[in-house]
C-alpha cells in the first residue's frame, strides 16, 4: 500500500504542475490586464485609476471596485476603429492560413514520403530560417521588396518591367512574409502526422480499385486532419495579433488589431483602452481553440 502511494505522489505533482504554470504565467497576468480594461485613463503614473491601496484598508478596497467600469469594452463596440481593425485581422489571418495550407501540405506530404535518411535532411532544411533573427529576416524582405531592391532589379534587368514595381507597402507584400515566416509552423505538423500514417492503408485502398487521387481524399486526407487542424491554430493565432510584419511590410491605410495595441499603449498611453482590446483579441482566440478541442475529443471518443 505504502509502495503505491509512493508511485501516485510523483505522478500528482506532475499533474499539478501545469496548472500552476498557467495559474502564475497566465491567469494572474490576465486578471492584472483585466483589472486595468475595467479603469478609467488618468495622466498619473500609473496611467489609469483607480490604483488597489492594500494598506488603505477595505474601506478603499471596495472604493476602487466601485469604481470599475465596463466603459472601454463600450467604447471598443462602438468605434469602427476597433471593429474594423479585429474584421481585418480576422481576415488577414484565416487568409493566409488558407495559403498556407495550400503551400506546406504539399511540401510536408512530399517529406512524409522521402526515405527515411532523407526526412532528416528535408526537416533540417525547414527549421534553418529559425537559426536568423525573425526581425532581420523581415527587415531582409524589405531590402528585397523596396523600389531598387533586388526583385526589381532583376525584373529590369530581364526586360520583364520597364519601371519599378512598387511591391513594398502593400498587402501582398504583408501576405508574402507572413507566409515565409510561419510556414514552418505549418509544415512540421503536417509532417508529423503524415509521417505517421501506414502506408498499407493507400495499398488497400488501390486494391479495392481507388485511384490515387480517390484514396488521397478518402484515406490521406482525413487521417491528417489532426495536423491540419494543429497547423491552422499554430499560424491562425498568432497572426490575428501579428504586429511586426504588417507595420513594416504593408501599408497604413487599415491596420491590424496588433497595430492598434501598439498605438493605444505606447502613443496614446491609454493602458484601459489597451487591455481592454486585448481581452477581447483573448476571447476572440478562445473560440477556435474550444472548437479544435471539441474536435480532439470527439475523435478520441470515437476511437
Amino acid at each position: 500500500m505504502s509502495s503505491s502511494l509512493l508511485f501516485t505522489r510523483p505522478a500528482r505533482l506532475a499533474a499539478i504542475v501545469p496548472y500552476l504554470w498557467m495559474g502564475l504565467f497566465f491567469l494572474v497576468p490576465f486578471l492584472f490586464v483585466l483589472k486595468i480594461s475595467l479603469s478609467q485613463t488618468a495622466i498619473a503614473q500609473p496611467p489609469y485609476t483607480p490604483v488597489f491601496d492594500v494598506s488603505g484598508g477595505w474601506g478603499v478596497l471596495k472604493a476602487a471596485v466601485d469604481a470599475l467600469s465596463f466603459d472601454n469594452f463600450r467604447l471598443l463596440m462602438s468605434d469602427d476603429l476597433y471593429v474594423l481593425s479585429y474584421l481585418r485581422s480576422l481576415l488577414v489571418a484565416a487568409l493566409s492560413t488558407a495559403i498556407l495550407l495550400s503551400i506546406g501540405y504539399p511540401i510536408a506530404y512530399g517529406m512524409a514520403r522521402l526515405p527515411p535518411r532523407w526526412q532528416g535532411v528535408a526537416m533540417m532544411l525547414v527549421i534553418v530560417p529559425f537559426w536568423t533573427s525573425f526581425l532581420i529576416r523581415i527587415y531582409a524582405w524589405i531590402n528585397i521588396l523596396q523600389h531598387d531592391g533586388l526583385l526589381n532589379q532583376i525584373l529590369l534587368a530581364l526586360h520583364l518591367v520597364s519601371t519599378p514595381v512598387v511591391w513594398l507597402s502593400t498587402d501582398g507584400a504583408m501576405y508574402l512574409g507572413i507566409v515565409y515566416s510561419y510556414l514552418p509552423f505549418m509544415i512540421l505538423p503536417l509532417f508529423a502526422t503524415l509521417s505517421k500514417m501506414d502506408p498499407s492503408l493507400l495499398e488497400a485502398a488501390g486494391d479495392l480499385g481507388a485511384s490515387p487521387c480517390r484514396a488521397f481524399w478518402l484515406v490521406t486526407f482525413p487521417l491528417s486532419l489532426p495536423g491540419v487542424g494543429a497547423g491552422a491554430l499554430l499560424c491562425f493565432i498568432p497572426i490575428v495579433g501579428e504586429f511586426v510584419i504588417p507595420d513594416l511590410l504593408a501599408g497604413s491605410n487599415a491596420l491590424m488589431i496588433g497595430q492598434t495595441l501598439w498605438l493605444e499603449f505606447f502613443t496614446n498611453k491609454d493602458w484601459p483602452v489597451a487591455s481592454a482590446t486585448a481581452i477581447v483579441l483573448l476571447l476572440l482566440l478562445l473560440a477556435p481553440l474550444l472548437l479544435y478541442d471539441r474536435l480532439q475529443r470527439r475523435q478520441l471518443e470515437r476511437a
